[in-house]
């Protein structure tokens, strides 16, 4: 039996687009709608298996229902700009992908689907219409079914009666009952789906119900006859026309899918850096279509067409010199075999340097002509490449297998002038590796690779290559702590100038993936396998030993190649802005080895306290489950929300405060708080909560991870966060609670060694300094001038009270006022954080801003300045990214709104500490002291000092965080010391 799919293209591409966030290429262009709609066009056609198929979309323009009523659709807001510029792109992959589609003037889509799927039922084949469209149930009969998107269900005559309460042929009379605000089809003013439903089951049909309006009773029965004369253009509306001429669809084997056109997916998934993957997942007929396109582009049939394709997109859409540059190195340009050599490598960055002003003032000229969008910075137009033939060349190398070999390479590298790019391969974390080999390359196309062996031992490759390491000679690492904690391992220090790709891509675009594979696809076209592709990830990961050498190598080849073509692109990319360039150049780069120092320090642990408080821990968590259990009144899994739903809200009776994505009752944190005012067991869940994440997180998980050295040694991520934030993992260190007892008491056995000390210091309120400085507002900078404890400040304004009569209780409540205006709460998260009502928090907000006026201004002008830019800055002029402020979703803005508030703050207060560890790093190796840091968390930095250090130590270490820069306001550090981190924060 012939099966036809007929997808309602408009439905699926807004579908689409409201279903994924803010996806752009690396230009800011939009892509989510295209990529959520390949993605819904290869699971809909795995569910169903077509043998014909047409995607049909609406087209422009006004159709027949426009004449029978001028105002049809005159209530429907303008199409998103950001999915309109979708919509001729995403036509012409459907159509590459060998997909029939079909766009009729003066009809609409619900249209030519009712017509051709009549045409097909009457020729006694099988139709499924792919929509979320309730419109189109009117089609569904024996051989018509209706594939609805949000839900990925199938409805028949049964299905229809289930969701609308009415069969199939009775949609009609329902529809025009209840009409239809969005497209502004008239209807009965209050009769909702219930009523349209009852009233069609009571009387029959539409004709029925206005011949028997007068046996409706009550308002509604008045409505009905009110409306009464409404009904039949509301009725001629909603019917679906089943007789149309579709043009070019004579016969239905106008439908039969054609072969895609590799080249143009090749080229689209260039152009709009689209993994081909997801393109080819969506090619019609299905994995052997996609399949078949897949081997024509790997056996280099469509390479070329697709390659001079996606330099011609990139080159179209470039706003920038920097745009064609980036395309033309996808394309091989730096791996050809005319750039092979340093020296020849060098040749373009030299004449791209002299042309970078000259690009400066081009785009300068141009901003007077581009939209507010395209005039303000933009990241370059970059490559997205995930199939094997954006590797249309192998990269060539030369393995090294003997001393002799090695040193000539030492004696060529000490020559050469360029940063040469070093990757490494090992097993096991950096800081304990087990050493595989390395590849050094001088250029894309000159790569040496050194495997260890029998002959060739790590001690060897540390003797040869240490001397170079070492010196001032200038290196490249993607990843560069974790390359010096492997090459420590060896024994082998590193001098010199050292480049991290991962830490320039991230200065560049810290809202991306910065792992090398990602950004070589997208900033090189280049497919590079990562570790995990040769090795084998999770379970399943081999050992360096067990693997095949050859496949080792041609990994560490390519990871080397890409690196040093990484650098020379993003290099120029850093030399263009000023600002980036500084962030990378003054904080990102220096902080690097500042960092590594820090985790091979690592800090002393207590396991004997930590092991006494999980067992003091033990006994008061089997307290709670007893309590539980006889407020519950029988014993329950604790860690099970269903469980705990059941006795809360079925037993106990507890009111639903919101429900989860399935539709149940939720019982997290937020919920419970709510609940924990006025019953008794959410308090207990919550109580026994924390003591157990405490407990498993820290208390039984700390000991196991300490070194033979008694010391614990976390890794701090710094391309992590996109506000610049430092990260710990392995462990986490940064979000142990320091204002419990319980926390506390953890951080206490975080102690000094034997006979010295702890010394802490914490940046006091800065990021609400960081407001004053960005809003100039007086009040702030007033109270902050005089020395003043700002949230009594801020209660004494807001609460009209003299300073020293502000109580505890107020002063509480103006730190929610602050810290939640800054993270961009409103009126109504106030009220609910202070257990207000919401017009009284309203009435405090009102008054805080009218106390600080220069908070709201800059809240209102770093809104609109966000909106027009893409981004906003810290103040030493970090960039930070917010995809979604453009966003046609009003939730995804707000967000990005409110970020775009509080990234500045955030952004600035994270530069500003790690100025402040790169300048108290710098002192103590300028001073010789034996001092070292140890730890960073937040606003916040751990010291270990000997004792006859500890008073210079805790007298300069306040004087250098508030010397790192300059602003409105004073800096201030507050210094502690103690024997562990406990006492002296």
């Amino acid at each position: 039996m012939t099966k036809v799919l007929l997808i309602d293209g408009s439905n699926y591409l807004f579908r689409a687009y409201h279903a994924l966030p803010a996806l752009t290429t690396s230009a800011g262009e939009p892509t989510g709608a295209m990529k959520g709609f390949l993605g819904m066009l290869s699971r809909v056609q795995t569910m169903t298996k077509p043998d014909l198929a047409a995607i049909v979309f609406d087209a422009p323009g006004k159709t027949f229902r426009h004449e029978m009523y001028p105002d049809y659709k005159a209530n429907r807001p303008p199409m998103p700009d950001d999915l309109r510029v979708q919509i001729e792109p995403l036509k012409a992959i459907v159509r590459e992908l060998g997909w029939p589609l079909v766009c009729v003037s003066g009809i609409e889509a619900d249209d030519v689907i009712g017509t051709l799927a009549t045409r097909a039922a009457a020729q006694g084949m099988d139709v499924v219409v792919a929509t979320g469209d309730k419109d189109l149930s009117q089609l569904v009969n024996e051989r018509i079914v209706i594939l609805n998107t949000m839900n990925t269900k199938l409805y028949d005559r049964e299905g229809v009666k289930e969701k609308y309460g009415v069969y199939p042929e009775r949609i009609i009379d329902y529809l025009a009952l209840m009409g239809d605000k969005v497209d502004n089809v008239p209807g009965i003013a209050g009769c909702g789906p219930k009523t349209a439903a009852k009233w069609v089951n009571e009387f029959g049909s539409l004709d029925e119900i206005v011949r028997r309006a007068d046996e409706v009773s009550g308002k509604i029965g008045e409505k009905l006859r009110a409306g009464l004369g409404e009904l039949d253009l509301g009725r001629a509306l909603v019917t679906v026309k089943c007789d149309a001429e579709i043009p070019g669809v004579d016969s239905l084997e106008a439908l039969r899918f054609v072969e895609p056109d590799a080249a143009a997916l090749s080229a689209f998934g260039i152009r709009w850096e689209i993994g081909l993957s997801t393109v080819l997942r969506a090619a019609a007929g299905g994995a052997d279509a996609a399949k078949r396109a897949a081997q024509a582009i790997e056996s280099g049939e469509a390479l070329s067409r697709a390659a001079k394709l996606g330099r011609e997109k990139a080159a179209e859409s470039a706003e920038s010199a920097d745009a064609a540059d980036t395309a033309a190195f996808a394309q091989g340009s730096l791996f050809d075999e005319a750039s092979s050599g340093a020296e020849a490598a060098a040749a373009p960055v030299k004449a791209l340097r002299l042309r970078s002003g000259k690009n400066a003032s081009s785009a300068a000229s141009r901003a007077e002509v581009l939209p507010a969008a395209a005039a303000t910075p933009t990241a370059p137009v970059a490559v997205t490449v995930t199939a094997p033939a954006e590797n249309p060349d192998e990269i060539p190398f030369t393995a090294l297998d003997s001393r002799e070999a090695l040193e000539a390479l030492a004696n060529r590298l000490a020559t050469c002038a360029l940063p040469a790019a070093v990757a490494l391969l090992y097993d096991g974390r950096a800081q304990k590796p087990d050493f595989a080999g390395l590849a050094i390359a001088t250029s894309p196309k000159d790569v040496f690779v050194v495997m260890t062996s029998v002959s060739l031992g790590s001690s060897v490759i540390a003797e040869v290559l240490g001397p170079w390491l070492a010196s001032d000679a200038p290196k490249v690492f993607h990843d560069a702590k974790a390359a010096l904690h492997v090459l420590a391992h060896l024994k082998c220090a590193v001098g010199g100038t050292i480049d991290d790709t991962m830490l320039m891509d991230y200065v560049l675009e810290a809202h991306l993936g910065h792992e090398l594979s990602k950004l070589a696809a997208r900033t090189l076209g280049r497919r590079v396998p990562s570790a995990e592709d040769v090795l084998g990830k999770g379970a399943k990961r081999l050992p360096w030993r067990e693997c095949e050498e050859g496949a080792l190598m041609r990994l560490l080849a390519e990871e080397a190649a890409a690196v040093r073509g990484l650098w020379s692109v993003l290099d120029r990319r850093l030399a263009r802005d000023a600002a980036l360039l500084r962030v990378y150049e003054t904080i990102e780069r220096p902080l690097m080895p500042v960092l590594f120092r820090m985790e091979r320090e690592g800090v002393a642990l207590d396991c004997r306290l930590l092991l006494e408080e999980s067992k003091e821990l033990a006994v008061r968590i089997e307290a709670l489950e007893r309590e539980a259990y006889e407020t519950a009144g029988r014993e329950f899994n604790m860690a099970s929300p269903k469980q705990l739903a059941e006795i809360l809200f079925a037993e106990l009776g507890c009111p639903v405060v919101k429900k989860t994505a399935s539709g149940t009752p939720s019982t997290d944190e937020e919920v419970l708080t709510e609940l924990a005012l006025d019953y008794p067991l959410p308090k207990i869940i919550l109580e026994y909560r924390r003591l157990t994440k405490l407990r498993s997180t820290y208390l039984e998980k700390l000991p196991k991870m300490t070194d033979g050295d008694g010391r614990i040694r976390t890794t701090f991520g710094q391309a992590t966060a996109v506000t610049g934030r430092l990260a710990s993992s392995e462990p986490n260190l940064q979000n142990i609670p320091a204002r419990t007892p319980e926390g506390r008491r953890i951080r206490e056995a975080f102690e000094a060694r034997p006979g010295w000390t702890i010394v802490d210091a914490d940046y006091s309120q800065i990021e609400l300094r960081i407001m004053a400085h960005l809003s100039g507002d007086e009040g702030l900078l007033s109270a902050f001038a005089r020395g003043e404890d700002i949230h009594r400040s801020t209660a004494s304004e807001v609460f009209a009270t003299p300073i020293e009569q502000v109580t505890s209780d107020e002063r509480r409540m103006a730190k929610v006022i602050n810290f939640g205006l800054i993270y961009g709460m409103s009126a109504f998260g106030l009220a609910q954080q202070l257990g207000l009502d919401r017009k009284v928090a309203a009435a405090y907000v009102d008054e805080y801003f009218r106390r600080f006026p220069g908070v709201k201004r800059y809240m209102e002008r770093t809104r609109a300045a966000a909106d027009a830019a893409g981004f906003v800055e810290t103040v030493f002029g970090r960039r930070l990214w917010l995809p979604e402020i453009r966003s046609g979703r009003r939730n995804l803005k707000a967000a990005a709104e409110r970020a775009a508030i509080n990234a500045p703050m955030q952004g600035t207060a994270a530069d500003l500490i790690k100025l402040a560890m790169i300048a108290v790093d710098r002192w103590l190796a300028e001073e010789n002291l034996k001092t070292r840091l140890i730890l960073q968390v937040h606003d916040e930095l751990v010291l270990e000092a000997p004792p006859e250090e500890v008073e210079r130590v805790r007298t300069m270490l306040p004087k250098l965080m508030a010397e790192v820069a300059e602003l409105a306001v004073p800096l201030i550090a507050e210094v502690g010391t103690g024997p562990n981190w406990g006492a002296a924060h």
